[in-house]
């Protein structure tokens, strides 16, 4: 006797960013592309009610506060390309999008590193309630050197030490949406004209290294008390926060064994911290260009690669060497010795390749471990690989075309998913929060096991949480 198992099904969301160009370079020119509608409302309301109707879980939405200014010495070169510049409050636009949609999730990103977490704390849990639960927030610490800038810093912060930050910063967090409100504390009593029981509302008194939080919190509980908590990363620092904090996490692998050595130091960190290791879900960023026959699949791809913009990736990889300066038969090594600068933060490349070859493998494409172009058939034979073989959860689709790319998705690649058990069913349940969406129904709230927990019923506000890292040397 054998006995089946439900297949694994896909998280699906669209990665995006308010924004004319966010990581597909060059493309927003193409024709019928809506790019240059970003700061239009309707573009983001249209957009919310495509993913919606086309059995999207969610959308992404990618955030910087900073210009990449690195590349040739200043910011010419991305505000030329629309890189990520100029770029909208992704937090303000999600309102807009949640009135025009019933189900979708929202995840959206914030740093820790410049902005207190008090008020964030309060416009977290507002779109929690506008949303009814469907919000979540892609946690980062920033990286551009221009963002320190602009907030009076004259440089960055060290990587590691900035995560350090961001545990105390989570913690306060925690405080003020998990501790500083019980259930029930809302009562609305017309009779006895109270709106509130004082009784369940109580300071947080945070004193740490980087924060001084007295509280109470301003907002009472929302559907989710704590958004979904997205994290992207791959550092070993960033491993270990996950660990604490993440329920999804937003990484990759150029092959299914990095893919698989990721995934596994993030499961390991999780468990140092209590938590099993089926906690975490695990999404990567995937290219899918499809089309009706291979021969459109292949025409999309071929346009695309042909108005990619080299300037624009290199602008994006913050490269503070212009390659495009250099002799093509020399490797990137002797390139970065004859500029006389250093490589600093920047995406690993492939120093002993000649610049030649380098610079055209960028023009070449995404073409890496979750990338595929073709008929519906292959791209779903392709994602359940995705599923199965490497463990993925599920993707943050990148978006070569606006609309098209997500309209080619929901019409040809979806009713395949869905035909194969991949992706559910349409519903038209409402009160269903993104946590829920996400991890079952019943869990609209952080598990026991996460650290946020300790919190609750105003529990532990007066006892330091371990940290979880060694504090730094001066």
């Amino acid at each position: 006797m054998t006995t089946s198992t439900e297949p694994k099904k896909l998280i699906l969301n669209l990665f995006e960013m308010a924004c004319i160009s966010h990581i597909t370079h060059g493309l927003w020119p193409l024709p019928e592309n809506n790019r240059h509608r970003f700061a239009d409302l309707d573009y983001w309301t249209e957009l919310a009610q495509i993913l919606e109707d086309g059995g999207f879980d969610g959308i992404f939405l990618a955030d910087v506060v900073g210009a990449y200014d690195v590349f040739r010495d200043g910011p010419e070169t991305a505000l030329r390309e629309g890189l990520q510049s100029p770029n909208l409050d992704p937090l303000l636009i999600v309102p807009a999008m949640a009135a025009a949609t019933r189900r979708l999730g929202f995840g959206v990103t914030f740093s820790t590193t410049y902005e207190p977490p008090f008020a964030f704390a309060r416009r977290m849990s507002t779109l929690d309630h506008l949303t009814k639960g469907r919000i979540g927030w892609n946690i980062v610490t920033s990286y551009l050197p221009n963002a320190a800038r602009n907030f009076g810093l004259e440089g960055e912060i060290p990587h590691d030490r900035r995560y350090e930050l961001a545990d105390e910063y989570l913690d306060v967090l925690y405080k003020l949406w998990e501790g500083s409100w019980d259930d029930g504390a809302v009562r609305y009593d017309r009779q006895a004209g109270v709106a509130t029981d004082p009784s369940k509302v109580r300071y947080i008194h945070h004193a740490g290294d980087g924060h001084r939080v007295a509280g109470p919190h301003l907002v009472h509980p929302s559907p989710q008390r704590t958004p979904v908590l997205y994290q992207a990363t791959g550092s070993a620092a960033g491993t270990e926060f996950a660990g604490r904090h993440a329920e999804l996490v937003f990484t990759g692998g150029r092959t299914t064994e990095q893919f698989h050595a990721n995934k596994r130091a993030m499961q390991e960190a999780a468990v140092r911290q209590g938590r099993t290791p089926d906690s975490v879900k695990f999404i990567v960023q995937a290219g899918v260009i499809v089309g009706r026959t291979e021969e459109e699949a292949a025409d999309k791809w071929r346009t695309f690669r042909e108005h990619t913009s080299l300037d624009g990736i290199l602008a994006h990889s913050s490269l503070p060497v212009d390659l495009t300066t250099q002799p093509r038969d020399i490797t990137v090594t002797e390139a970065i010795a004859r500029s006389g600068k250093e490589l600093g933060r920047v995406p690993m490349l492939p120093l002993e390749r000649t610049v030649g070859e380098v610079l055209d493998g960028l023009l070449a494409g995404k073409q890496e471990r979750f990338f595929v172009v073709g008929t519906p058939t292959v791209v779903a034979d392709e994602i359940e690989r995705w599923l199965d073989e490497d463990g993925i959860d599920g993707i943050n689709l990148r978006q070569y075309h606006s609309f098209g790319t997500v309209q080619d998705f929901a019409e040809l690649v979806v009713p395949e998913l869905r035909r194969r058990g991949r992706l559910a069913e349409p519903d038209d349940a409402d009160g269903i929060t993104l946590r829920e969406r996400l991890f079952g129904p019943g869990r609209a709230r952080l598990p026991e096991e996460h650290v946020a927990s300790r919190y609750r019923g105003g529990g532990n506000l007066d006892v330091p949480v371990e940290p979880l890292f060694a504090p730094a040397t001066v």
